[in-house]
């Protein structure tokens, strides 16, 4: 089974199309793939889900976030491994590679590779949904 670690973006994009970022929070509502979190990840997940900009159901926010404390892989991942171009993108590196360390391969899912070291495991979402589907060997 596929592992990951979700960057905001993409939960952000599930909620307004029906593309790739949809299409991966439903294979994670599935049970289909394995997502990893952190505390940090898990309060960003709820801070920006719940702006009001957005104007996201608070009902669906709160059943998606409930799901993933359910199912998914609390992490504690306090080292800094790279660096990257933006901060508030750090944690989700550094959960990865820690979710790496005990897990195997991890992929990092995120709209904004270019605010990330290029890493074969950091993938756009269109680029994991080409990965979930190739044929296993």
């Amino acid at each position: 089974m596929l592992k990951v670690v979700i960057d905001t973006n993409v939960l952000v994009s599930s909620f307004l199309s029906s593309g790739p970022p949809a299409i991966i929070i439903d294979l994670v509502r599935d049970g289909k793939i394995v997502l990893f979190y952190t505390d940090s990840i898990l309060c960003e997940y709820r801070d920006v889900l719940s702006r009001k900009k957005f104007n996201f159901s608070p009902f669906q926010v709160i059943h998606l976030i409930h799901h993933i404390v359910r199912t998914g892989i609390l992490i504690r991942s306090n080292e800094s491994y790279v660096k990257t171009t933006d901060k508030t993108d750090q944690v989700f590196y550094d959960a990865v590679m820690g979710a790496s360390i005990n897990y195997g391969q991890v992929y990092l899912v995120t709209g904004n590779t270019r605010h990330f070291p290029v890493r074969s495991f950091i993938v756009t979402p269109a680029k994991f949904i080409d990965i979930y589907n190739q044929p296993s060997g």
